[in-house]
């Protein structure tokens, strides 16, 4: 069954089976050992080291090839691709499934989710939701891995609210009462299974269930934006016009929103603070860093703060909050709705970065952690300041994702994120 007949060109939220590529559990050393976070999650160079030397086929050779340049990087990936699927280390399942992936964290809270083909939409749909701008680079990075492979390496996660007891959840239900085809626990105390789907009458009853919906791009604007590119490359209809995702019904298993913040790598904190002080009320708070950062909630909870961010960097703890309002309507662009206005992060390139710091959002000048302790880690090996933000509410960004509104690129990261590397979708198998 290819993509083509089961979805066809009818319009709305349509998910697709595929046959999965996955790693055969005899050829390698465990699955936990050849899986890794996503590609934009692994930042340091040490944690790239640290996957690959936890088994030679790790899929972080995958997504992240180091061979220097890009085009370089690209051709290897795709060498070893293409080395690891002849020797046996991955291979395609014999037919095509949705896939029901289950999450189990350390204390015991899951959340399952659909992993098929999406047919890409069009912005005019309106059935695929990006809320958040992308960044040229790392689209032509993930377009250029994609074009050398012509695999989909990793799934971005979609959020739907179904209904309750619809066919799609029933659907999963029933798959999840028998044998998995994957189950394995990785290094963070996550435990990961996988069920395939491969009965035609259930599929079209899944696929009769999510046309109506609309989803949520809730991680992975950047593979969004590449699939689209990729697929307006193509001259005809076909596998390039869907991409590989999770789609998760958060009506029944929410997902959880938290900050990335920023490291700028070369503006020391003293002078970050020294530019601040005159637009923004600049405070020392104790550390450490988990005490530092219930001080930046209770800024807004208590004192009714409308942006607050925590420095650090050089041992220190700043809290910067309550921003003369004037300069903040005199730097952010008046074309976009007053919620879009006030983010955080809308305020924090605008008038910090772009006007009082002068710091190009370029990736040698601005880091993007999703861990706190992390970029604070980050910054004092760089001499340079990590911004804390604060996360921003669900519904603020479905709100601003309903109008059609981008937020800056890195305002959210939602999850539990999917682990790579449990099934890629390779383009010729279909």
């Amino acid at each position: 069954m290819s993509i083509p007949e089961l979805a066809g060109p009818t319009p709305g939220l349509r998910l697709a089976p595929f046959r999965g590529l996955r790693y055969v559990s005899e050829r390698v050393g465990s699955l936990s050992a050849v899986t890794s976070p996503p590609y934009d999650v692994v930042v340091r160079p040490d944690e790239v080291h640290a996957l690959q030397s936890a088994d030679p086929h790790n899929v972080v050779r995958l997504i992240l090839p180091q061979n220097g340049e890009p085009a370089a990087n690209h051709i290897q990936a795709a060498r070893t691709l293409r080395r690891w699927r002849e020797e046996g280390v991955l291979a395609p399942d014999p037919v095509p499934a949705l896939y029901v992936y289950e999450q189990t964290g350390p204390q015991g809270d899951i959340q399952r989710g659909l992993i098929g083909a999406l047919r890409l939409t069009t912005a005019d749909e309106k059935v695929v939701l990006p809320h958040e701008e992308v960044m040229p680079a790392p689209v032509a990075d993930r377009a250029g891995l994609m074009r050398a492979t012509a695999t989909n390496l990793e799934p971005l996660l979609l959020a739907y609210r179904g209904e309750e007891d619809d066919a799609a959840a029933s659907a999963v239900d029933r798959a999840v009462q028998r044998p998995a085809l994957l189950c394995t626990t990785t290094e963070d105390g996550v435990r990961h299974r996988l069920w395939a789907i491969t009965d035609p009458a259930e599929i079209a009853t899944i696929d009769a269930s999510l046309a109506p919906r609309q989803a949520l791009i809730a991680d992975g604007h950047h593979r969004w934006a590449t699939y689209l590119r990729l697929r307006d490359e193509q001259r005809e209809p076909g596998p390039w016009n869907y991409g590989l995702v999770l789609l998760v019904d958060t009506t029944r298993f929410p997902l959880q929103v938290r900050a990335i913040h920023r490291v700028l790598q070369h503006l020391p904190v003293a002078e970050a603070l020294r530019t601040v002080r005159s637009v923004f009320d600049v405070e020392s708070v104790k550390g450490p860093l988990p005490e530092a950062l219930d001080a930046l909630d209770a800024a807004v909870t208590g004192s009714g703060s409308r942006n607050s961010y925590l420095l650090a960097g050089d041992g220190g703890f700043y809290l910067v909050t309550h921003p003369d309002n004037h300069q903040v309507d005199e730097a952010v662009p008046r074309d976009g709705p007053e919620a879009w206005r006030r983010l955080d992060t809308t305020v924090l390139h605008s008038l910090l970065i772009d006007r009082l710091w002068q710091v190009p959002d370029l990736p040698e000048h601005i880091g993007y952690v999703h861990d706190a302790p992390a970029a604070v880690r980050q910054a004092e090996r760089l001499g340079g300041t990590a911004v804390l933000m604060r996360p921003v509410p669900e519904a603020t960004v479905l709100h601003l994702a309903r109008q059609g509104v981008m937020m800056p690129h890195k305002s959210t990261s939602f999850g539990p994120k999917p682990a790579s590397g449990l099934v890629l979708r390779g383009l010729d198998l279909e």
